[in-house]
C-alpha cells in the first residue's frame, strides 16, 4: 500500500509543481504582452479546464500525502511529507484565496468594453502564482526526498 500511495503522492505533486512552472515559464508572459481586451479574452478561455481540475488534483495529493505521513514509520520522511502536504494545502489556499477571485473579476470583465481606468490584474496574479509555484516545487521535492527514505 505504501508503494502506491507513494507513486500516487509523486504523481499528483509532480503534476501540481509541472502544470504551476509550465503556466509562470510560457503562460504568464505571454498573457503579460497581450493588450488588455486580448488578455481578458485569452485568460477567460485558459481557466475553463483549469478551474475544476487542479483543486482536486492539489486536495487529493494533500489528503494523499496526510494518508503517507500517517503510514510512514520513519520521523524524518513523515516530517518531509507532512511538509509537503502543508505546501500544497499553501497551494490551494494562495489558489482560492488570491489567484481565484482575481480570475473571477476577470472573467465578469467585457474583453470588447474595458472600462477607462481598469485596474490590470496580471501583475498581482503573477505574484501570487509564483508563490504557489514555489510551494509547488518544494511540496515535489520534500515528496521525492520522503520517498527516497521509505523504500
Amino acid at each position: 500500500m505504501m508503494h502506491v500511495l507513494s507513486v500516487l503522492a509523486l504523481l499528483g505533486s509532480g503534476t501540481v509543481a509541472g502544470v504551476l512552472f509550465a503556466v509562470a515559464l510560457s503562460t504568464v508572459p505571454a498573457l503579460a504582452a497581450m493588450s488588455p481586451d486580448r488578455y481578458v479574452y485569452t485568460h477567460t478561455l485558459l481557466g475553463r479546464n483549469w478551474d475544476p481540475t487542479m483543486p482536486i488534483i492539489v486536495l487529493s495529493t494533500t489528503l494523499l500525502d496526510i494518508v503517507l505521513a500517517v503510514q510512514a514509520s520513519a520521523a524524518t520522511a513523515r516530517s518531509l511529507i507532512i511538509g509537503a502536504a502543508v505546501c500544497l494545502a499553501g497551494v490551494s489556499l494562495v489558489s482560492h484565496l488570491r489567484n481565484v477571485p482575481i480570475n473571477r473579476r476577470v472573467h465578469r470583465t467585457d474583453p470588447d468594453a474595458i472600462p477607462p481606468g481598469w485596474q490590470d490584474p496580471r501583475p498581482l496574479w503573477r505574484r501570487w502564482h509564483m508563490l504557489r509555484t514555489a510551494l509547488a516545487m518544494v511540496a515535489l521535492v520534500a515528496n521525492s526526498i520522503a520517498v527516497t527514505m521509505l523504500f
